[in-house]
C-alpha cells in the first residue's frame, strides 16, 4: 500500500549487485543500514588453485585451472557459466556470447550453454584438436594437421572455412566472422564482412597473434605492431592513441566493440566502446599475464593466479560510493543502483552505459526512486517525475502535464505513475500493452512494473494486471482479494495478503512464484528477475527462486531488517541500526570521553546546554577509529554535553 511515512535516516554499508522489476523504493519506517547479497562478479579468486588462462563471453566468464578443471561465473541464463560435472583434463577454454567450449587433453572438445544454432554441440568424431574459438553463435576448432573445423550458425559462412585452408597455427571467432593465422604469418578471414572485418589488409604479414571482436579484428606482428581493421564506430580500431600506448605489446584481445593489449611490463591498455568502463583497466593493474575481452567486460589474469575484471559485470554496482548516509530508500536496476538521502538527493552507481546511474543535476526534493533495466526514475515532492538513462522507448520522458503523482514504478523498459486521484499513467515500451492501463482503472492504491507486464492494487484489496501474459503473469488468480502489497518480476507476480501470507502466479521455472510452504507473518515482498524475497514481522528475510548467484539466500544472521528490494541477480535490505554511544570515565581526576569502533564516520560535538542546541566540534578530527578524547579545561563553564553526529 502507498503510505507517507516520516523520512528516517539510514547508513549504507554494502550492496551486492543488478533488474528491479517491481515497485518504487519508498521510505522505510525505521532507520538502518543497507545490506546486500547476490552476484559479485569480480575480482575472482579460486583458493588453493592455480589459474592458467581466462575467457570472456558475451556476459559470462571462464577460467582454466592448472588441474584441468574449469570454473565459470557471472551470467548463466543458458548454463554457459556452469561447466559439465564430467568435464576434466581441460587444457583450453573459449567463451562465446552465450555458450562455452573446453579443449580436453585428449584432443576432443566439450561444449555447453545456448545451443540455438548447434554452436554448443561439437561435431561427432571431432578429435586431434589443438585450439578452439567461440563466436556469437558459432564455434571453431583447429586440428593438429593445420586444418579448421567450424559448426553452429553459418548464415554468413562464418562456420565454413575456405576450401583448401591449411597450415593454420591459430584461430579466432568474432561476432559473425572468423580468422585464421597461417604458419607463414599471413591471416585469412571469412564470414560476415559488412565492415571489412573478415578482409585482412593486403600487405599484412609476420603476424604472431590474432583476435576477433564483434565487428572488428586485430593482429599483432612479430615487430610488436598492432594492426586493426573492420568497424570503427566506437574507435575500437585505435586511431589516434596517446604516445607509447602501443609500445612493447605482447598480447591482444578484441571484445564486442572494444580492444585490449597486454604490454611486456604486465600492464594493460584499452580503447573503443567504454560506456560500461570495459576499455578502462583498473588503476594500478599490474603483473598481468593474460587478457580476455567480452561483450561489455574485460578480464586480466595476474601472476598471482587471481583475476581482475572491469566493465559491465564488474561495474561497481556492488560498491556504493563512499560517504553515503542518511538514506531513506534504495533501488537496484539491471546493473546499476540508486540511493535516496533524507535531504531529497539521489545517488547512483554501477553500470552507467546509458547514464542510468547519473541522476541529472537538477533532481532534488525527491520522495521516491525506481530503477528499471537501463533507466531510472525519481518522484519529486511537487508530484512530478524525472527520468534518465536509456530512452529507446521514451521511458525516461513522463507524459506532459504529469504533476500529481504519488507513486512510481519502473519495469523493464516501461514506467508507471500512480496519480493522486487513484488512476495510473504509463509510458515507454508498449509492445505487449504493458504501458496501457485498462480503461476505467480507478481507486488504485499501489503499482508494480514487471519486465513486460504491470500490476495495480486497488483500494478494495483486488489486483488488476495487464501487458504480456504468456506465462499468466498478468492474470491474478480468480477471486483474489484481501491483498496488501504487490510485486512484479520477469514473468511472474507476487501478492502479500492481509493475513501475512504470500501468493505467486506466472512462470515458476525456478520456483520464483512458489513461496515456501508455511511462510507467514510477512510484512513486505519483492520480486527480482527470477527470485523472490519476503520480509517477516520479526525482521528476518526469506528468499526463494533462482539462486545461481546466491541472491535468494540471505546472509546468515541477517536480522532487524526494515525494508527489502530484489534486483535481477542481487538482493538488498535496510537493517535497523543502533547508533554508537559515547561514554565518560574519570582517569586520574581527568574526564575522558570514549567512543566505540562503530562510530567510524562520525564527529564528536559538544554544547554547553541542550537547551541552546548550539553544537560545535569537540575534536579537530572526525572519528576514524575507536578512541577517546580527554576533556581538558577548554571550556570555562566546565559543563558540557556531547554527542556523536554522522558527518
Amino acid at each position: 500500500m502507498i503510505s507517507f511515512t516520516p523520512i528516517k535516516r539510514y547508513t549504507l554499508s554494502a550492496l551486492l549487485a543488478a533488474l528491479p522489476l517491481s515497485q518504487q523504493a519508498a521510505p522505510a519506517s525505521q532507520p538502518g543500514e543497507a545490506v546486500g547479497w547476490g552476484r559479485e562478479a569480480l575480482p575472482y579468486v579460486l583458493p588453493g588453485t592455480r589459474l592458467t588462462t581466462v575467457a570472456a563471453g558475451g556476459c559470462h566468464s571462464l577460467a582454466l585451472e592448472s588441474d584441468g578443471s574449469v570454473a565459470g561465473w557471472d551470467a548463466n541464463f543458458y548454463g554457459q557459466a556452469t561447466p559439465p560435472g564430467w568435464l576434466t583434463n581441460a587444457v583450453a577454454v573459449a567463451a562465446g556470447w552465450y555458450h562455452s567450449l573446453a579443449l580436453k587433453g585428449d584432443g576432443t572438445v566439450a561444449a555447453w550453454g545456448y545451443n540455438s544454432c548447434g554452436q554448443a554441440t561439437a561435431p561427432e568424431g571431432l578429435t586431434d584438436v589443438v585450439a578452439i574459438a567461440a563466436g556469437f553463435e558459432h564455434s571453431l576448432a583447429l586440428k593438429s594437421d593445420g586444418t579448421v573445423v567450424g559448426w553452429g550458425a553459418d548464415f554468413y559462412g562464418q562456420a565454413t572455412p575456405p576450401t583448401g585452408l591449411d597450415n593454420v597455427v591459430a584461430i579466432a571467432a568474432g561476432g559473425c566472422h572468423s580468422l585464421a593465422l597461417r604458419s607463414d604469418g599471413t591471416v585469412v578471414g571469412w564470414g560476415y564482412n559488412g565492415s571489412g572485418q573478415a578482409a585482412p589488409p593486403v600487405r599484412l604479414s609476420n603476424v604472431v597473434a590474432i583476435a576477433a571482436g564483434g565487428y572488428h579484428s586485430l593482429a599483432l606482428t612479430g615487430g610488436g605492431a598492432v594492426v586493426a581493421w573492420g568497424d570503427n564506430s566506437y574507435g575500437q580500431l585505435g586511431g589516434q592513441l596517446p604516445p607509447g600506448w602501443l609500445d612493447n605489446v605482447v598480447g591482444i584481445a578484441a571484445g564486442g566493440w572494444h580492444s585490449l593489449v597486454l604490454k611486456g611490463d604486465g600492464t594493460v591498455a584499452g580503447w573503443g566502446y567504454n560506456r560500461a568502463g570495459q576499455a578502462t583497466p583498473p588503476a594500478g593493474l599490474s603483473n598481468v599475464v593474460a587478457i580476455a575481452a567480452g561483450g561489455y567486460h574485460s578480464l586480466a589474469l595476474k601472476s598471482d593466479a587471481t583475476v581482475a575484471g572491469w566493465g559491465d559485470h564488474a561495474s561497481g554496482m556492488a560498491t556504493p560510493p563512499v560517504g553515503l548516509n542518511n538514506l531513506t530508500a534504495i533501488a537496484g536496476g539491471g546493473s546499476h543502483s540508486l540511493a535516496l538521502e533524507s535531504d531529497g538527493t539521489v545517488f547512483g552507481w554501477g553500470n552507467n552505459s546509458d547514464g542510468q546511474a547519473s541522476p541529472p543535476g537538477g533532481v532534488t526534493n525527491v520522495l521516491a526512486i525506481a530503477a528499471g533495466f537501463r533507466h531510472s526514475l525519481a518522484l519529486k515532492q511537487d508530484g512530478t517525475v524525472v527520468g534518465w538513462g536509456w530512452d529507446w522507448y521514451s521511458q525516461t520522458r513522463p507524459p506532459a502535464g504529469l504533476t500529481n503523482a504519488v507513486g512510481i514504478a519502473a519495469g523493464g523498459n516501461h514506467c508507471l505513475a500512480l496519480k493522486r486521484d487513484g488512476t495510473v499513467a504509463a509510458w515507454g515500451d508498449n509492445e505487449d500493452g504493458q504501458a496501457s492501463p485498462p480503461g476505467g482503472l480507478t481507486n488504485v492504491a499501489a503499482i508494480a512494473g514487471g519486465y513486460d507486464h504491470s500490476l495495480a492494487l486497488k483500494r478494495d484489496g483486488t489486483v488488476v494486471g495487464w501487458g504480456l501474459n504468456d506465462s499468466g503473469q498478468a492474470e491474478p488468480p480468480p477471486g483474489f482479494t484481501n491483498v496488501a502489497a504487490i510485486a512484479a518480476g520477469y514473468k511472474f507476480s507476487l501478492a502479500l495478503k492481509t493475513d501475512g501470507t504470500v501468493v505467486g502466479w506466472g512462470r515458476t521455472d525456478s520456483g520464483e512464484a512458489k513461496p515456501p510452504q508455511g511462510l507467514s507473518n510477512v510484512v513486505a515482498i519483492a520480486a527480482g528477475l527470477c527470485h523472490s524475497l519476503a520480509l517477516k514481522s520479526d525482521g528476518t528475510v526469506v528468499g526463494w527462486g533462482y539462486n545461481g548467484f546466491g541472491q535468494a539466500t540471505p546472509p546468515e544472521g541477517l536480522t532487524n531488517v526494515v525494508a527489502i528490494a530484489a534486483g535481477g541477480y542481487h538482493s538488498l535490505t535496510l537493517v535497523a541500526q543502533t547508533p554508537p554511544t559515547l561514554s565518560i570515565s574519570v582517569r586520574g581526576g581527568v574526564a575522558v570521553l570514549s567512543w566505540p569502533l562503530t562510530a567510524v564516520g562520525y564527529n564528536v560535538e559538544s554544547t554547553p546546554s541542550l537547551a541552546l542546541a548550539s553544537w560545535e566540534p569537540a575534536t579537530n578530527a572526525p572519528v576514524t577509529t575507536a578512541g577517546c578524547y580527554v576533556l581538558t579545561n577548554s571550556w570555562p563553564d566546565q559543563a558540557r554535553c556531547f554527542r556523536l553526529r554522522r558527518k
